[in-house]
């Protein structure tokens, strides 16, 4: 067997002991460099596309990807592991085997069939990372991009400000213009769909609207909540809606909230919403923070190792807000040209702590009973005078946000946790400030206490 078709059947076995999530997101870029077949061992090679990967699969998987690796060549098996981009891959994404991502061919050309369809280039389902937050939703968009009109129609996907809807949805787009160019794809927002048909009626163009739309053969809307309760706008969605349906054509709408909670929507739109497959994507959790922080870092030029992936994924809640870090970090570079430490990423997050949204609406005593409850803790042991740490950590976090989300001043917190001195306070303050930057644990703690508040 030669090196790919030894990895390929090392894959297979790894594919049934982990899960689709963990699969995608660290083996599916991988590839066997080289082999060295010694007398009574082999030595493998095996490349990963980022140091974040490499760093990941050898800690936690290199004890699977070597079993694995023994049974298909039939002796024990040393591993080295390296960072290294797989050869395929990359000629897969200039899409060599594709007359539209040819390097070859006419590039502009391609770009402008992208452009005409309005989708952005750089979401794909190479870029998009995956996790049991968001799996369900990508394995289903993957297979309406193989079967397109039949495997799920409409498809819903619903979820939070920046969980990767509108990238998912896109990448559905890319993928069938990379097989069929020819292919009348369009992508708007609910926005957008509005006022094409206030243009529409205003310079009496309303077939060309109907042109434009209703002979698609893949209709991608983002926020379609939006034209709830715009009656004229939802009349010519529902016709428009039946028309692309009726022929075979595909619609994948995204929203922030199920069908079921639009309100002012028509009946007759959510039934049909309802009638296709609807999806939600939940919030990123840290390992698939850490994986977008990776891919984000790689596409803007950015180097930064695994620790620094790290920090950022700690101390953000979504690709937006990772995707802004990285931008600073770039801006540092070129502005002061400084390389990327340890100690400019925690800058970035002491200042946004610093001055992040203060939370008006909640009373001191409100933050007590949240930390109490979160914490399982009972509110005279918090407010106590115990050291120990199960109890001393929790009080710490408890002052942190009141002085920084409240902005309290600190005697008047030390007079709410128990009467304790200023200094006691401005000790607690410094110390989460200091861990909410590196410990992963703090940062959730105090996510999910300001979510419950």
């Amino acid at each position: 067997m030669n090196n790919e078709q030894v990895w390929k059947d090392s894959l297979e076995i790894i594919k049934v002991t982990v899960s689709p999530a963990i699969f995608s997101t660290w083996f599916s870029q991988t590839h066997l460099v080289s082999i060295e077949d010694l007398s009574e061992r082999t030595i493998v090679e095996i490349g990963c596309p980022t140091s974040f990967a490499k760093n990941t699969i050898e800690a936690r998987y290199f004890g699977l990807v070597q079993d694995s690796l023994s049974k298909v060549v039939g002796k024990k098996c040393d591993l080295t592991f390296m960072v290294k981009s797989n050869p395929k891959i990359i000629k897969d994404m200039l899409g060599e085997a594709s007359p539209l991502f040819s390097v070859e061919k006419d590039e502009k050309s391609s770009l402008e069939v992208l452009q005409r369809a309005r989708v952005r280039p750089s979401f794909t389902f190479e870029n998009f990372a995956v996790s049991s937050s968001n799996q369900m939703a990508h394995a289903a968009a993957e297979a309406v991009s193989k079967n397109l009109g039949s495997a799920y129609n409409p498809l819903f996907i619903w979820g939070g400000v920046g969980v990767g809807k509108t990238h998912l949805m896109v990448s559905v787009g890319n993928s069938i213009l990379r097989k069929d160019p020819e292919k009348k794809v369009l992508f708007c927002t609910g926005e957008d769909f509005t006022n094409d048909i206030v243009e529409g009626i205003r310079n009496k163009t309303t077939q060309a609207f109907r042109n434009k739309y209703r002979k698609l053969d893949l209709l991608l809307i983002d926020d379609i909540q939006f034209i709830a309760g715009k009656v004229t706008v939802q009349e010519e969605f529902f016709h428009t809606f039946n028309s692309v349906t009726s022929v075979g054509g595909q619609i994948i709408l995204t929203s922030d909230r199920p069908p079921s909670e639009i309100s002012k929507l028509e009946e007759r739109l959510r039934s049909r919403f309802e009638a296709g497959l609807i999806v939600d994507i939940a919030p990123p959790d840290f390992e698939l923070r850490c994986a977008i922080t990776q891919i984000k870092a790689r596409e803007k030029g950015v180097d930064i190792s695994s620790e620094q992936v790290q920090m950022i994924a700690a101390n953000t809640e979504s690709a937006r807000k990772i995707e802004g870090i990285l931008t600073r970090i770039l801006t540092e570079i070129h502005i002061k040209n400084v390389i990327v430490t340890n100690e400019l990423i925690e800058s970035m997050f002491s200042k946004s702590l610093e001055t992040s949204g203060k939370i008006s609406r909640s009373s001191p005593d409100e933050v007590v009973d949240a930390v109490s409850k979160y914490f399982q803790i009972g509110k005279r042991l918090l407010l106590g005078e115990s050291r120990a740490r199960p109890i001393a950590r929790p009080r710490q976090v408890l002052m942190y946000i009141l002085r920084t989300h409240l902005g309290i001043p600190l005697e008047e917190i030390g007079r709410v946790v128990g009467g304790r001195d200023h200094t006691t306070v401005m000790h607690a303050v410094e110390k989460i400030t200091g861990l909410a930057t590196i410990d992963v644990q703090i940062r959730e703690d105090i996510l999910k206490i300001k979510q419950t508040i």
